[in-house]
């Protein structure tokens, strides 16, 4: 049996934050200056944590490396007395006007949430953890084209993908190299005639699979395809992601079918106190755009609890 919900009482905190990426922690930095009682949920796999250095966020000349802007957004919210608590939410359960939230190690009583959990990127099947997180430092394998495509600029890419989504990605980073290459997943590539044809007038190359067997040698990234071996400056694989939203739409909200949460303009999900914010919802998938939905979502849920009762000091 699950945990009583807690009592309505001193203890209720205005606002749980369910993710501590960008948009988590906007909104931690947003509503805790707006003097309201939150905790930040981390379970410490944000996505923005695997960027080695981000030259596309406004305000680095020089780029930052993913953790050190998340460390220093940490302190941030820190400052202004967010408290953040290292733990894995298990449920969001509408109780009243409230919510209950529970954890793997906690259950609390919260007027409103926020679900800022984000995704998770689908990796080439057969990649080993060591050899993806040291081509990821280094910049041989890159999952976001619209971050670092530039950072490829007249290199040799190859795109792990096949279907409209990877003749897409592949045409993208068409715009930065002449020298791209679409590597089927899963044996010959699924393509109608407009992709086929929309890749040949881009000059792009079409490579069967199965690919694995991957490894670096020396400044490249090297992928096994039924052609033999391919040696890339970058690899991105175009293989989509997953929608970290299980939380939200078992607590009643509503979804498109790739699991991107429905919000309005408020960042309001279909169940009243409840908001999302950042990858989770439909949209670019940015560190800015996230940040801007969270600043949208943490304002919205101030006027909310104002309505409610009035914030006075």
């Amino acid at each position: 049996m699950p945990a009583p919900a807690p009592p309505p009482d001193a203890g209720t905190i205005d606002c749980a934050i369910i993710g501590a990426g960008p948009a988590g922690l906007t909104a931690a930095i947003y509503l805790a200056r707006f003097r309201l009682t939150i905790r930040l949920f981390d379970c410490g796999s944000s996505r923005a944590a695997m960027i080695p250095r981000t030259h596309n966020h406004a305000g680095f000349p020089g780029g930052i490396a993913g953790r050190d802007l998340l460390a220093k957004m940490h302190q941030q919210a820190r400052d202004y007395g967010a408290t953040c608590e290292a733990a894995t939410v298990t449920a969001i359960e509408p109780f009243g006007e409230d919510f209950v939230v529970r954890t793997d190690r906690s259950t609390l009583r919260a007027r409103t949430v926020l679900l800022a959990t984000g995704v998770v990127n689908h990796r080439p099947a057969g990649l080993d953890d060591a050899t993806h997180d040291d081509a990821l430092q280094r910049g041989l394998l890159r999952y976001c084209p619209i971050c670092d495509g530039y950072e490829v600029t007249d290199r040799r890419v190859g795109v792990i993908g096949t279907g409209d989504h990877g003749m897409r990605e592949a045409l993208f980073l068409r715009g930065y190299t002449a020298d791209v290459t679409l590597i089927a997943p899963e044996g010959g590539h699924t393509l109608d005639n407009a992709c086929r044809d929309a890749l040949d007038a881009g000059g792009i190359v079409r490579v069967d699979g199965p690919c694995g067997e991957y490894r670096i040698d020396g400044d490249r990234f090297v992928v096994r395809t039924a052609s033999g071996e391919l040696a890339f400056d970058s690899v991105y694989p175009a293989l989509g992601s997953h929608i970290r939203s299980e939380l939200a739409i078992a607590a009643g909200a509503r979804a498109n079918r790739d699991g991107c949460l429905e919000v309005d303009d408020h960042q309001r999900t279909s169940v009243p106190g409840l908001f999302a914010a950042g990858d989770v919802v439909k949209g670019l998938d940015q560190i800015s755009h996230a940040m801007g939905e969270a600043g949208v979502a943490a304002t919205t849920i101030r006027n909310l609890l104002a309505e409610r009762r009035p914030l006075r000091r």
